[in-house]
């Protein structure tokens, strides 16, 4: 079962990957430096670092799925 305390939403606006806000400085509608093929590489198994632009923050995404980002550590 995948820890819920682990993900965090995301959307996908206009070919660019966003999150409602970020989880470390609460900014809103963050554009993630990433595009929407590469959800799908860390699906199939690829992991990927993330620094978050607004506050540097970094995590680890493990696994993506249609509406969340699963992470290797707790984001909520």
């Amino acid at each position: 079962m995948i820890p819920f305390q682990n993900t965090w939403p995301y959307d996908i606006i206009m070919g660019d990957v966003y999150v409602p806000n970020c989880p470390f400085c609460a900014m809103d509608n963050v554009l993630l430096p990433m595009k929407p093929k590469e959800l799908q590489v860390i699906h199939e198994g690829k992991k990927k670092l993330l620094v978050f632009p607004c506050c540097n923050n970094k995590i680890n995404i493990i696994d993506t799925d249609r509406d969340y980002l699963l992470c290797d550590q707790p984001l909520r």
